[in-house]
């Protein structure tokens, strides 16, 4: 099982500028917010799903669900196994080594241990794996400190010096209330009450701090990426499920309103999520899990994804598919990152999209395979199953989406069933979340592969979020498909952006050229654009051009990213990929003369296929060049 931690983490050391970009929000909620979600709370805690005595939708969900053979063998191999020791060395290791993985596995096993277990027993209700449960919950207690060891560098929470909330406590904080709440008298008064002061000790307390007067420090409640979503999402489904002050559950669920808006301020008015795919999923996500809850307790009175603002930030799923299945790997996105199937799922219910082979394949049975029981108890149940708004129509076919704000365009084929190209251009900015060096950086679609690709994230280590950040190969712009100028690589920052200076869209074929000379800390640069050329003809085909003036001769080259078999075909041609969702790559130059300098990137990256960077170096220092770079696909059509 893949815990959820293994895509989490975005440490605060170098980010800072975006992090922050709106302004702090400080202090509690306004009494009269907390008074408003006081009135419309249950006298008595609820957590989402169903506890176990609801024998009927428990065994609804026994009767339908085939993973549930996949959790008993989880849950009966739990049995016959001990739980993974996290020992102080583990903890430290990181600290040491910089190394997150190997702490990190053995906490995600034991957090996710709890899962199978609860999900049998409420499945089952015999008893059987009540013994283990509750072995589990005192071995979960007794840990030093539920955060990652990569969020605790200084040690302090390790120490018992302070007690802090990353996205690890406010997950599992959600996981060890949703078990206590379905489980209720099913556990000894002991286990309750040590699972009670744990929560309050590890979550409630701390949050309250840190939302009152900043201690602990409030640095998440203000960030604009996926920890502010996913840090309030878990702590308000805990309080939600756990607190018996309705009083004090109000005072979670307007701080949590107040909060959340430096999360929505991440994204641009037409929705662009600059953290990716990868990373939508996980903090719109939560958001989707968040407002699901706050409407499951407020009887439906409270719905924030029925706000005008948020439907855009929603549809970012779909508009970003380049292909069917295909997406773009910008940021510290995997090369596979998808949109989530059981998310999509429900915003199609909630807003009507009519994706039905996305509400077929998802909803419960999808749900039924999530690492954690509140994603099963929001997404496996009828309650937020039913549909809200009624499909007007199927969605059609759409020859692009363009972000106007971000400088993002998805170029598609003439049709859904063609096999086309497609692409993905990115103007953007070298200050976004999880950011790239990759000003004016492309990936080519074909089929169901990208032959020429964003070689995505790194596996995080110390060094991705340091000051050390840009000497990865695959983060820094020598791993893009951008130029490299005077030898030098781009900078980061929001003064490192594109100027778009035309957007030309058509059945035909979408132009879009950009100023991508402010990335480069050239003096002698004049000029630096780019141009992109979308044709929809045949088979498609793209055209990019680099257009470099210079006031004295410098060195100048651009490049290709691949993770594909690739091959020379004659002077200034290129074969890429394999079959037919191959690319052909033809290569002209007026100023000078190129050469091909292929070069694997040794980096630690996802999935062990090293990318590699296809240079296209001019052999001479210029003054002022073109390259013009022609994909087509191998069969012409």
């Amino acid at each position: 099982m893949r815990y959820r931690w293994t895509i989490t983490c975005l440490a605060a050391v170098i980010l800072l500028e975006t992090s922050f970009l709106f302004g702090e929000i400080t202090g509690p909620p306004e009494p009269a917010r907390v008074e408003f979600y006081r009135k419309l709370l249950p006298d008595l805690p609820r957590g989402v799903g169903a506890p176990i005595s609801d024998r009927k939708a428990w065994e609804e969900i026994a009767g339908r669900s085939a993973d549930v053979r996949r959790i008993v063998a989880d849950a009966e191999a739990a049995l016959e196994k001990p739980m993974p020791e996290m020992t102080d060395d583990l903890y430290l290791d990181y600290t040491r080594t910089g190394n997150r993985n190997r702490g990190q596995a053995v906490l995600g096993e034991r957090h996710g241990r709890l899962r199978s277990l609860v999900l049998a027993e409420c499945l089952a209700n015999e008893g059987r794996y009540l013994p283990a449960i509750e072995a589990t919950i005192r071995a979960l207690a007794a840990e030093k400190s539920w955060l990652m060891p990569a969020h605790d560098s200084s040690l302090r929470n390790f120490k018992g010096e302070t007690v802090e909330i990353d996205l690890a406590v406010a997950g599992f904080g959600w996981q060890f209330a949703t078990a206590k709440y379905w489980l209720g008298e099913k556990l000894s008064p002991e286990v309750r009450k040590l699972m009670a002061d744990e929560l309050e000790r590890r979550v409630f307390a701390p949050f309250t701090g840190m939302v009152n007067d900043g201690k602990p420090r409030r640095w998440w409640l203000n960030m604009i990426n996926n920890w502010n979503a996913v840090c309030l999402a878990g702590v308000t489904g805990a309080a939600l499920a756990e607190l018996e002050s309705r009083e004090r559950r109000a005072f979670f669920a307007a701080a949590a309103e107040k909060y959340v808006e430096s999360f929505l301020n991440s994204f641009t008015s037409d929705g662009y999520c600059s953290e990716g795919v990868g990373y939508w999923n996980y903090g719109f996500g939560h958001f989707i899990m968040l407002a699901e809850t706050l409407k499951q307790a407020s009887g439906g009175k409270v719905d924030w994804m029925a706000e005008k603002r948020i439907e855009p930030i929603a549809l970012f799923g779909r508009r970003m598919e380049i292909l069917p299945g295909i997406y773009p790997s910008f940021a510290d996105c995997d090369e596979d990152d998808r949109p989530d199937v059981t998310f999509m799922a429900y915003l199609s219910r909630r807003y009507g999209w009519g994706l039905p082979e996305r509400e077929q394949s998802a909803g419960r049975r999808s749900a039924m395979r999530k690492d954690s029981l509140f994603e099963v108890g929001l997404f496996a149940f009828s309650n937020s199953l039913a549909r809200v708004r009624p499909v007007e129509k199927p969605p059609e076919w759409t020859l692009r989406d363009w972000f106007s704000d971000a400088g993002i365009l998805i170029c598609r084929p003439s049709a859904a069933d063609r096999h086309a190209l497609g692409a993905a251009l990115k103007g953007g900015h070298n200050a976004e979340n999880h950011n790239h060096n990759d000003v004016g950086s492309f990936i080519v679609a074909l089929g169901k592969s990208k032959p020429l690709t964003d070689p995505g994230a790194e596996v995080y280590t110390a060094r991705t979020f340091s000051s050390r950040r840009y000497e990865s190969n695959v983060l820094n712009s020598f791993g893009h498909s951008v130029p490299r100028v005077a030898g030098q690589l781009q900078t980061p920052g929001r003064q490192s952006q594109a100027k778009i200076l035309k957007a030309d869209f058509s059945a035909a074929g979408d132009t879009l050229k950009m100023d991508i000379s402010a990335p480069y800390p050239v003096g002698s640069l004049k000029k630096l654009e780019r141009t992109f050329v979308f044709s929809r003809a045949g088979a498609g085909r793209l055209t990019v051009i680099d257009e470099v003036e210079f006031d004295r001769p410098e060195s100048f080259g651009t490049a290709l990213m691949t993770h594909e078999k690739w091959e020379r075909r004659g002077p200034s041609g290129l074969s890429i990929g394999e079959g037919a969702d191959a690319v052909l790559v033809e290569i002209a130059v007026e100023g000078g003369e190129f050469r091909l300098d292929p070069q694997e990137i040794h980096e630690d990256v996802h999935g062990n296929r090293l990318p590699v960077r296809l240079g296209i170096e001019l052999t001479k220092p210029v003054v002022k060049a073109k390259i013009t770079t022609v994909i087509d696909p191998v069969s012409k059509k």
